[in-house]
């Protein structure tokens, strides 16, 4: 049973809770759930993020924002119509949807009982011990951080494409994503509710046009019907694009390829738990935010996308995802059902819905430097990125550090990475597209998949091997073996058809090397965490089990 330490009682409405009043101790065989903040939390605010400062709606929106869905689906949806399993891509929205929700019932069932800003750092270490836990905490940072910068390429590249070029302003891609990257480290220095602001803003006006936009081909219908046997079931999801399709000249493309770019597009719904020590009552809201986010975001998705082809007709959508502006599916059905101006609105919301989900990655990120920092071995570390600012309730030292971090993995592309066309001509402003936003988003998502399988065998150690709490057989054993399952076989399906995957990056070493740097990251974690189990025990046992455990809603 879980026991709380001594220590000031808790009241109704009251946020005055030191560390060591809310932490637990539990028993378990790789050693003690430790009071984490005996060593380096206290009750000194600037230790501790700003409880209580976001809601069910601002933490909701913060994660979806993640998932930005103007982005995946203007980027994603064309990608696996022209490449992948053509008109039945909407079955593999519908089929990640699936795999997916039964993954985030498993999820959502840890946070009922850990809250912690680790998240997946936090869930592992809990489930698996601190060994593997240490791994996940370095692998998770490693994806949120690179996921900003893949972001911001994207948010580059179509800022110069649909507005800087044509008005003839002459900018290089890595100045606007620089900028980008300074200006969205301003915004995670201060209060989370500033940027949870901003992104409700961003996300709810993307997903109005993508509705409308879906309404209106729903309304009036496209050339080829609803066509729901041919775009919905599970036999199209698996079935390969096949040359010539509907007589359109297209090259014959790969199923798998549809479903990976479908599960690509969720990428961020796991933040959720990130914002746990943050939020009002989290033993509620990251549940349910976990929930509403991955099934809304499904049905969202499988709608859409369904409409796009609809709307489009079988031969069009194929025609027009496989051709050399793929994001025409989505804009010329919006001129010819919305009108020229929306066409335009949807050109500005695809580069600050980039732009946006960049953001939350800053969001993000830092929350895991933080993790990892305030149970660090070192000092330097725990004074620095183990802090938070003591007005604004920040990572602010981990968020500088992710700045920078975003900003010299940008210098790197910009200075070091060509691209040059058919005939040999250079073509720089590919380079944000393909490198930056592809092949970045490529590599962590492939980390993302390798986390929830981890956290999926966590939740059921945590529930049925340590049984540190009841579990159901449902929601804590059954759910989480298909949902990790679900991620092995998406993994399977990325390596297989890796190549098909990235084109023209498919050469770059930071794909090709991509097994060796995780690896060195899993050797460190491991060396590392059994150095600090000789070293300093009692640090050893905080790692991965820093959680906040509050018998009261915050207000």
């Amino acid at each position: 049973m879980l026991t709380g330490a001594a220590g000031r009682p808790a009241c109704s409405g009251h946020t005055d809770l030191s560390w060591k009043d809310t932490m637990t101790t539990t028993n378990s065989p790789d050693g003690p759930n430790a009071l984490p903040g005996d060593h380096q939390l206290t009750d000194q605010e600037h230790k501790r993020l700003s409880a209580g400062a976001v809601g069910l709606v601002g933490v909701l929106f913060m994660a979806v924002a993640n998932a930005a869905p103007i982005t995946a689906m203007t980027f994603n949806v064309p990608i696996a119509i022209g490449y992948g399993n053509g008109i039945g891509a909407p079955g593999g929205f519908l089929f990640a949807t699936i795999v997916l929700t039964i993954f985030a019932v498993g999820y959502a069932a840890m946070s009922k009982y850990i809250t912690t800003t680790g998240a997946f750092y936090g869930f592992i270490s809990q489930g698996l011990g601190q060994i593997p836990g240490m791994v996940s905490g370095l692998l998770a940072t490693f994806c949120y951080v690179i996921f900003e910068a893949s972001l911001l390429g994207g948010f580059a590249y179509f800022a110069k494409l649909y507005f800087l070029d044509p008005a003839g302003i002459s900018v290089s891609w890595a100045a606007i994503a620089i900028l980008g990257a300074i200006v969205i480290g301003v915004f995670g220095y201060f209060k989370i509710t500033i940027t949870a602001g901003i992104l409700s803003v961003t996300l709810v006006a993307e997903v109005l046009l993508l509705l409308a936009l879906g309404i209106s081909v729903l309304v009036k219908g496209g050339p080829d019907g609803f066509m729901v046997a041919e775009t919905l079931s599970p036999v199209a999801a698996f079935t390969d694009l096949p040359e010539g399709a509907f007589g359109t000249g297209a090259a014959a493309g790969v199923a798998a390829i549809g479903v990976f770019f479908a599960f690509w597009s969720w990428v961020g719904f796991e933040t959720t738990a990130v914002y746990g020590e943050e939020s009002k009552d989290p033993k509620r809201v990251v549940p349910r935010a976990t929930i509403i986010a991955v099934v809304g975001l499904g049905v969202f998705y499988t709608f859409i996308s369904w409409m796009v082809v609809v709307g489009n007709g079988a031969a069009g959508s194929v025609e027009t995802a496989a051709g050399a502006s793929p994001a025409d599916l989505f804009l010329n059905l919006t001129t010819a059902n919305l009108g020229a101006p929306l066409t335009v609105i949807y050109k500005l919301l695809v580069v600050i819905g980039s732009f946006a989900c960049a953001m939350a990655f800053q969001n993000a990120a830092p929350r895991y430097l933080y993790a990892l920092g305030r149970e660090s071995a070192s000092p330097f570390l725990r004074r620095t990125i183990g802090t938070v600012h003591p007005k604004h309730g920040s990572p602010a030292n981990a968020g500088i550090l992710q700045a920078v971090i975003t900003v010299l993995i940008l210098l790197y592309f910009a200075q070091f990475v060509t691209m040059t066309d058919g005939d040999g001509n250079p073509t720089p402003d590919l380079v944000p597209y393909v490198y930056v936003y592809g092949l970045l988003a490529v590599v962590g998502t492939a980390v993302i998949l390798i986390l929830q399988t981890m956290t999926s065998a966590a939740v059921i150690s945590f529930f049925w091997v340590k049984k540190v709490h009841k579990g159901n057989v449902i929601t804590t054993l059954i759910c989480p073996i298909i949902g990790g399952l679900g991620m092995v076989y998406v993994l399977v399906l990325l390596w297989q058809n890796r190549a098909f995957a990235l084109g023209a990056a498919a050469e770059s070493w930071i794909w090709t090397w991509a097994p060796f740097y995780i690896l060195v990251m899993i050797v460190i974690g491991i060396v590392y965490s059994l150095w600090v189990k000789k070293s300093h025990p009692e640090i050893y046992d905080e790692i991965g089990r820093t959680t906040l455990e509050e018998a009261h809603e915050r207000v």
